[in-house]
């Protein structure tokens, strides 16, 4: 049972560390292999990482395989960044649950002496 918690304690944590920010197309930086979610004008949707780009076409790998979009049909690009205030509000809320989660076992031992 205490393994279970545990488990899902870690899932919480870890789940929600990153977040993606809309960012101008012209700013990507290359050089960092970036995630990227590319939103399409057909509204198709990309992730993946960001390979290369120039004035006509973003490169994105998407579990291994190339793709090159037009910047023409480019709507919006998401970079992946992480999130302080997301990590440090998870971190409390595991830290809420597995107190609450010992207090209900500690509670339940001195009852059921």
């Amino acid at each position: 049972m205490k393994k279970l918690y545990l488990l899902l304690s870690f899932l919480i944590l870890f789940q929600g560390c990153f977040s993606y920010k809309t960012v101008n197309y012209d700013i990507i930086p290359i050089e960092k292999k970036q995630k990227v979610e590319v939103k399409a004008i057909g509204g198709i949707n990309i992730k993946g990482t960001l390979v290369s780009k120039n004035e006509q076409t973003l490169t994105v790998d998407t579990n291994g395989q190339l793709q090159e979009i037009s910047v023409d049909e480019i709507y919006e690009v998401k970079v992946r960044k992480f999130s302080l205030l997301k990590s440090s509000g998870l971190l409390a809320g595991s830290a809420l649950v597995v107190t609450a989660v010992l207090f209900a076992v500690f509670l339940g031992v001195l009852i059921g002496l």
